[in-house]
């Protein structure tokens, strides 16, 4: 992080990235999946679960806010940051590996699990495939009736990845999908720079560019709202006020799951509510976590 960003972070965002995550990795259906754990191992926990083209160090500054009360793993789904690419990205894979993450990461019982945006997809696809490995789902944003229409697919897979000369250069490129404007510029300075690896070409950034591709060509893409009548474990739908979903979407989303599940705003956030609203989201997160923990 450059010193004139490093200069405008908040004492808690230093504090948070200073307690640096042990690193794992476990094996899901022959690919590495990468894991940053925080708080004290084998004790009740969380997983968390990034969005599409993201990684696990986009919970770097959330996830040890969250670790004083619980166990706290966050993953690189396959295809994502330093876990492996595959030939498929079938939505039970990336379900798998939550689950594997839960166990390797050191999380006593079952989970609960946090995703957001595409990520939501891989939440929801755990409460209905492999309900008896969840304690609760919280999704964030995410638009759960279908995966993106055929022409944003298409969109997507006109893009042309490649590398960049620096760091410096590709760092400047950084953006969300979808856009956001308003971003904290330490925290997506900080995200940005574990979203990047050099290589021989250049600099690039650490996600499959074939993703896409792959699951449309392999027939993986689902219906989402044939799966959440089947997801029975207690749900949480954090509607960001400035995201992707307007209320009347996020009503009929939390009746579709098996037990309605309970829907809450989150004001003046983003669709990436981390990158402009993350106190709040923590705090939403924190009351989540204790008031199902009271219940056990």
């Amino acid at each position: 992080m450059t010193a004139d960003v490093a200069a405008t972070a908040p004492r808690w965002f230093r504090a948070a990235i200073e307690q640096a995550p042990e690193r794992l990795e476990v094996e899901v259906a022959g690919a590495s999946i990468r894991l940053r754990c925080w708080g004290r191992e084998n004790t009740p926990g969380v997983v968390l679960v990034h969005g599409g083209s993201a990684h696990s160090g986009w919970w770097d500054h959330i996830a040890p806010l969250l670790a004083a009360s619980h166990r706290v793993v966050a993953l690189d789904l396959s295809g994502h940051g330093d876990s492996d690419v595959r030939s498929r990205y079938p939505l039970g894979v990336w379900a798998d590996e939550v689950v594997a993450a839960a166990e390797a990461g050191g999380i006593s019982g079952k989970p609960y699990v946090v995703g957001h945006s595409m990520g939501g997809w891989v939440t929801a696809a755990v409460g209905a495939l492999r309900a008896t490995d969840a304690a609760g789902l919280v999704i964030i944003d995410s638009p759960l009736f279908d995966e993106p229409p055929e022409e944003v697919i298409l969109r997507q897979l006109n893009r042309k990845s490649r590398a960049h000369p620096t760091r410096d250069e590709i760092l400047s490129r950084f953006r969300t999908e979808p856009r956001q404007d308003t971003l904290l510029p330490y925290v997506a300075r900080h995200v940005a720079e574990e979203s990047v690896r050099q290589t021989e070409a250049g600099w690039i950034w650490k996600f499959d560019p074939d993703m896409f591709r792959k699951r449309h060509e392999s027939g993986d893409r689902v219906q989402l709202r044939k799966l959440l009548p089947d997801v029975q474990v207690p749900a949480i739908y954090i509607r960001c006020e400035l995201g992707m979903v307007s209320p009347e979407m996020s009503a009929e989303i939390a009746g579709l799951f098996g037990r309605p599940a309970t829907v809450v705003e989150l004001a003046d956030a983003g669709h990436h509510p981390m990158m402009d609203q993350p106190l709040p989201l923590v705090a939403t997160l924190r009351t989540v976590l204790a008031q199902w923990d009271s219940r056990t």
